[in-house]
């Protein structure tokens, strides 16, 4: 029992260091793209790539590669070699963690394998969500790949596949540890009528996460830098009804980003109405923290709207999605009832 004991702290804390290791991979992603460096890289190195340049002549080697794709050429023409070293190492730092990632899943879950620690269901997710993130890596090179022939930055469509992937991962990670810290086994997606709302919330702030891809992507948020309204205008002053769903319209990125935060907190608002209706003690304080972060999210959004993108207000905004996320997830494990 005492061996079974340690053995689960030790699982417990691996779960955690990979939730850590999977936010803190988003959040240095999310600079990644803030700061255009998501293309100083443009080869996959799967290998190779483990170490930085050495010496001059591998970083004016790597230089020379980024000067041939259209990034350099239209908007970097004149970028010095200092100024390429900054956004190589953020997109190297991006590369390397994820490399550590696959490293620190695989070993200690081949541990927990061979030391048959893990029940059959657990086995089959686990390996699952490590098959994820071996995809997760070949997503990101497609994406870098889409910014290095005929774009100047990467396809919004393939950044929100690779953003959507890893939340994916994330929320899986932390449903498996929600249940093996309260000794659970609850599904992470039933059909039934309990809480409805919280359902349909946690489709919406999924879906929010792919629009804000699309909004990083597109560099949406550089346009239409008033709130609440778009300009003075509810919808975009520069298009048409007829392109409400053209996707590879900033103005139209943006008002659908604006507008699913605002079905977001409204539905909030009647999750909170109805726990506290119901007097369900227990969601409560979980309720409560859940919509702090939702309001620390929508003020976080606007302001970086009135800033014109601040650098450092757009990663706390990428950032607050993660505890978004995780808040939402743990509102929902405790809704269900075991």
């Amino acid at each position: 029992m005492i061996k079974y004991k340690n053995y689960n702290n030790i699982y417990q804390i691996w779960l955690i260091s990979l939730i850590i290791l999977i936010a803190l991979i988003i959040f240095v992603g999310g600079l990644t793209r803030l700061t255009d460096s998501g293309l100083s890289i443009t080869e996959w190195e799967l290998i190779k790539g483990v170490l930085p340049p050495l010496n001059s002549e591998e970083w004016v080697q790597y230089f020379n590669s980024y000067k041939k794709i259209p990034q350099f050429v239209l908007l970097n023409s004149d970028m010095t070699l200092n100024e390429f070293k900054y956004i190589f190492l953020w997109e190297y730092a991006h590369r390397l963690l994820a490399r550590f990632i696959g490293i620190f899943f695989l070993i200690p879950f081949l541990f927990f394998l061979l030391i048959n620690f893990l029940s059959y269901e657990t086995k089959i997710k686990l390996l699952l969500i490590f098959l994820l993130i071996l995809f997760q890596g070949a997503i990101g090179w497609y994406m870098v790949s889409s910014g290095l022939v005929e774009n100047t930055s990467v396809s919004h469509y393939r950044l929100s596949v690779h953003l959507i992937i890893a939340f994916t991962i994330l929320s899986s990670l932390f449903w498996i540890f929600l249940n093996t810290l309260y000794k659970t086994k609850k599904k992470f997606f039933e059909l039934n009528r309990n809480y409805i709302s919280l359902k349909v919330l946690l489709i919406f702030v999924f879906i929010q996460i792919v629009l804000g891809a699309f909004v990083s992507g597109l560099d949406a948020g550089r346009i239409y830098q008033t709130w609440p309204l778009m300009n003075e205008k509810f919808y975009p002053d520069d298009l048409l009804f007829d392109n409400l769903f053209n996707f590879n319209q900033p103005s139209i990125v943006q008002f659908f980003h604006r507008n699913v935060a605002y079905v977001i907190f409204f539905i909030s608002i009647y999750l909170g109405i109805s726990i506290f209706k119901k007097k369900d003690v227990r969601l409560y304080n979980h309720f409560l923290l859940f919509f702090f972060v939702i309001l620390l999210q929508i003020g976080l959004g606007v302001s970086v709207l009135m800033t014109g993108v601040n650098t450092y207000l757009a990663s706390m905004h990428q950032i607050s999605s993660i505890f978004l996320v995780v808040s939402t997830l743990k509102l929902y494990h405790y809704s269900i009832r075991s």
